[in-house]
């Protein structure tokens, strides 16, 4: 079995068809083709599904194109790995962050990143949180900003800030006082996003521990789908604060007792040890949020464990 060998065929997988994958290796299509049918008689199993609609990888390709990806990445890395201490760190580094992380942090990140390492490149992606853990876990990314209940396996974390939810309702755009206890919620109709998400999975384990079965109105995979459910009446909804203190119109947010909380941590792969430049990223990534939280509050959030 050769490197390019797995080469060809993870770009076929991610291309979807031989022709548009000759086309990006700069190769001929049939000498592309012999390729896979060489590997695929080494391997002793089929590892495409050929259809009018282009090719798509079948189980065991699924699971080749994990190990080979995982490989592949190794590989390229190893310039890196072998430069990786000297004076200035240099690489690419790919990041993925969880949608409203992205939101707020992505740009500001990669501008100050760019200053103080400007030998290392930023690749960045965004996805949900649980999406996310599975990357870092098949090596598809470097590191991760996500947000957790529970540490992810197979990850090491760096946690960086505990972020608040909220009961959101129908009302006058505040925060209002007092607060609702979290047995109170069975009483009320839930707009709640669906699976898979972070949000859910917490909330699903937490009505679970304590016997409480929730009366999930509506579910939703966005928050503004979320906040116009609530606006419209559907039920209330259960989400952490935005990156400013206002609240969309006729929405109030009530803290919930005992908190209710996620943890916002940078991860990365137990299993691979980082470069240089993913390690210095990391650690940039880690004083940058401490110093930008510290500049712009957030409702809900509080440093990491306290």
């Amino acid at each position: 079995m050769k490197l390019r060998q797995l080469r060809y065929f993870v770009t076929i997988v991610d291309a979807g068809s031989f022709s548009r994958a000759a086309q990006v290796a700069h190769v001929a299509q049939p000498a592309l083709s012999q390729q896979i049918a060489d590997l695929e008689d080494q391997l002793g199993v089929s590892l495409l599904q050929r259809s009018a609609r282009g090719v798509n990888a079948t189980a065991a390709g699924e699971r080749l194109y994990v190990e080979a990806s995982a490989i592949l990445r190794r590989v390229e890395r190893l310039p890196e790995v072998v430069r990786g201490h000297g004076e200035e760190v240099e690489g690419c580094v790919s990041i993925g962050m969880a949608f409203p992380l992205a939101a707020q942090l992505a740009g500001p990140i990669m501008a100050a990143c760019r200053i103080a390492l400007p030998k290392v490149r930023l690749k960045l992606s965004s996805a949900g949180s649980i999406q996310l853990a599975t990357s870092i876990r098949e090596h598809a990314i470097d590191l991760a900003v996500l947000f957790e209940g529970e540490p992810y396996a197979g990850c090491v974390r760096v946690p960086l800030f505990d972020r608040r939810l909220f009961l959101l309702r129908r009302a006058n755009g505040s925060v209002r006082p007092g607060s609702i206890t979290f047995r109170e919620l069975a009483d009320l109709p839930l707009v709640l996003p669906h699976q898979p998400n972070i949000v859910r999975l917490v909330l699903d384990r937490l009505f679970a521990e304590a016997g409480i079965e929730p009366h999930v109105a509506a579910e939703a995979d966005v928050s503004a789908d979320m906040l116009a459910a609530v606006q419209a009446g559907v039920g209330d909804t259960i989400l952490p604060l935005g990156g400013t203190d206002e609240l969309p119109a006729n929405i109030s947010a009530q803290a919930i007792e005992p908190a209710v909380s996620l943890t916002a941590s940078i991860v990365s792969s137990a299993e691979t040890p980082l470069a240089a430049a993913g390690e210095a990223v990391r650690d940039f990534i880690a004083g940058f949020v401490k110093q930008h939280l510290s500049e712009h509050p957030v409702p809900g959030v509080e440093p990491a464990g306290e």
